[in-house]
């Protein structure tokens, strides 16, 4: 009896073991699903999908963010570092570059040649300056010293004493022709500067446009073309070309720290930066070049500031 039921016990032994080979060689291969509860429902995925995507969300968290990611508003952006020379904007002999400004004009409107100010503001190419840099327009002090002491004496004529009147026989003063003359402008105040200064005219021709601070900055001579341009003092070629807009080829001329003269629409320039002239001397031939007619634009500078060269030239005859 013990037999059989050790017999039988086996027999049921071996048929639980076939099921189980059976049920396991019929189960479809694959991951194991794994049963998710959210919100009281069952769903299901698969872990061999989940891994990957776990791994692939740490390597992206690592990576640097794409060049063209957008960049957050609130986050600060970096303006660069501040502009050179930035903390001298606005004090006296510095000037902040606007948009449109070229290193001509900054120049011509500082009454300084434009090499100066390169040379001042340690400028390699003249033709790149930016927006809000600050340059040095007037000389340091060490310049104005030196030139203070090259600068040539102007020489004046010693003003009679009452003693050397008073040598002369019968030497009385000319009333008469000091009262009928009062009305007459005196020579130093017709075409003598406060610096000593005597201009010349430029150009014999008739004037066309009187000066007007607002739309014209200088005198326009009528002439024809190549008739010659004349330099209306002594002085130096500090700029010689076209690349000051509006002005067509042009000469300008620094007379001293104080005056500069400038000639525009000219034909053909015959003078060269750096080049000393005198009075008197053709520096050009009148042209029309930036300009609806041939004609002559002079402009006297004091200090940059242009003013009316009819109250400095001489009275024509």
């Amino acid at each position: 009896m013990t037999l059989l039921r050790s017999r039988q016990s086996l027999a049921v032994l071996y048929v639980v073991a076939v099921c189980l080979l059976a049920a396991c060689s019929t189960r479809p291969r694959g991951p194991i699903p794994v049963e998710d509860r959210v919100a009281g429902q069952n769903t299901s995925r698969s872990v061999k999908n989940v891994q990957p995507q776990v791994a692939n969300a740490q390597v992206s968290s690592s990576a640097p963010v794409a060049s063209s990611a957008p960049v957050a508003t609130s986050s600060p952006i970096s303006m660069g570092p501040a502009m050179t020379g930035s903390d001298n904007a606005g004090k006296p002999g510095y000037y902040s570059v606007r948009s449109g400004d070229t290193l001509t004009k900054i120049a011509l409107d500082h009454g300084q040649s434009w090499r100066d100010i390169a040379k001042w503001n340690s400028i390699d190419n003249p033709n790149v300056i930016e927006v809000d840099q600050v340059l040095r327009v007037a000389p340091p002090v060490q310049d104005s010293a030196a030139t203070r002491l090259s600068k040539p004496a102007v020489a004046q004529s010693p003003l009679p004493s009452n003693n050397a009147m008073a040598a002369v026989p019968n030497a009385a003063p000319n009333t008469a022709n000091a009262n009928t003359n009062t009305n007459a402008p005196l020579a130093s105040q017709a075409n003598v500067s406060d610096e000593g200064m005597v201009f010349a005219w430029p150009h014999p021709g008739p004037v066309l446009a009187g000066f007007d601070e607002a739309k014209n900055k200088g005198l326009d001579f009528a002439g024809k073309v190549g008739d010659p341009v004349l330099a209306a003092a002594d002085g130096k070629v500090v700029y010689a070309g076209s690349g000051l807009r509006g002005y067509g080829n042009l000469v300008i001329l620094k007379h001293n720290n104080t005056y500069l003269t400038a000639y525009a629409h000219n034909q053909t320039l015959l003078v060269k930066e750096d080049q000393s002239v005198v009075k008197g001397q053709r520096i050009a031939e009148m042209g029309s070049s930036d300009a609806d007619r041939v004609k002559l634009h002079f402009e006297i500078r004091k200090q940059g500031k242009p003013v009316d060269p009819a109250k400095l030239l001489p009275a024509r005859p």
